[in-house]
């Protein structure tokens, strides 16, 4: 069975950008005959708020996108709230620790930002970690550790990473690409780069459909993957819908909020149709409900460029009217 996920963090509003990807990856799913999950990615407390998972899930339902399993409706692998996995995370990193694929990390803020000419960073991350704590003897592990909680990090292996993205096409990434990362902070608090890989093997996804901005950290998660003996996803990578200055449309752009755009007025199908033509999907911008976009429906039409919203069609998102 095919099956696939939306997992937003309920830390802002869902923008025309966000409904762009879940738009995608819902008809990639629904086209297969597949399942769909909705999990809400919360598992930073202080900046995920309750009532922001609410309105996504008004907003999605809205837009006239559905799921199978969630967090408003439950299913087989709940719980479909990141906060409330926090077993299952334990476990992989116990896991980790006894395999020996992480290790204790007592650097600063200001000793990492020292760091920033160091190559082979991510472009969602910065330049690499260098790799300092990996090389302390036990000793100067216990020297740190009496003054400093350490955070966990994760020993990326010496060796290329490939794969065959499903909307990017074939992928590689020279060994050590974006460097030995944080799989556990030290707060406590899980990194996403774990969280992600152990949810969705849990939840049996076999299909993830994502921003073109994640790609570079999917060597990461295969890595992950791999150390944990779970079986990893295929892998779609969508290039981003932008601004008109090229910037990615996002969490401060409040007037595409789907919230925002509902509240004046505009008819969901309205907005399903525009983005069904920046993606590719239609010739002309005319409103469709996202049910009608399922049978004919293929990823290869998707752009592999940025998709610029221009000025117009911004506009025309900002006031239309259901009338229209």
């Amino acid at each position: 069975m095919i099956r696939g996920r939306f997992a937003p963090t309920p830390s802002g509003r869902l923008h025309v950008g966000n409904a762009r990807t879940a738009l995608l990856a819902w008809l990639q799913i629904r086209h297969a005959g597949g399942q769909i999950a909705l999990r809400m990615e919360d598992i930073d407390k202080p900046r995920s708020r309750p009532e922001l998972a609410e309105q996504i899930v008004r907003d999605m339902r809205w837009l006239g996108l559905d799921w199978d399993e969630g967090p408003d409706i439950g299913g087989p692998c709940g719980p479909y709230e990141q906060s409330e996995r926090g077993s299952s995370y334990e476990a992989a990193l116990a896991r980790l620790v006894a395999d020996g694929h992480v290790y204790p990390c007592y650097c600063s803020r200001a000793e990492l930002a020292a760091v920033a000419s160091a190559p082979h960073g991510l472009a969602s991350e910065g330049p690499a970690y260098p790799g300092t704590c990996r090389k302390l003897t036990a000793g100067e592990r216990a020297q740190r550790a009496a003054v400093k909680t350490p955070s966990l990090r994760f020993a990326m292996p010496d060796r290329t990473y490939s794969f065959d993205d499903l909307a990017a096409g074939r992928q590689q990434f020279a060994a050590g690409t974006g460097g030995d990362f944080i799989v556990r902070r030290a707060d406590g608090i899980v990194a996403y780069q774990l969280a992600v890989v152990v949810d969705d093997a849990a939840m049996g996804i076999t299909d993830v459909l994502r921003g073109w901005d994640l790609l570079d950290s999917t060597p990461r998660q295969l890595a992950l993957y791999e150390a944990l003996g779970l079986p990893a996803p295929r892998f779609a990578h969508v290039p981003l819908l932008c601004g008109p200055d090229g910037s990615r449309l996002a969490k401060r752009h409040d007037s595409l909020s789907l919230e925002a755009l509902r509240g004046a007025g505009i008819a969901p199908e309205r907005i399903v149709g525009w983005l069904a033509h920046v993606s590719g999907l239609l010739d002309r911008p005319e409103p469709i409900a996202a049910s009608e976009l399922i049978a004919g429906f293929e990823l290869g039409r998707v752009s592999r460029e940025p998709v610029i919203a221009s000025d117009d069609l911004l506009k025309l998102l900002r006031t239309a009217s259901t009338s229209s």
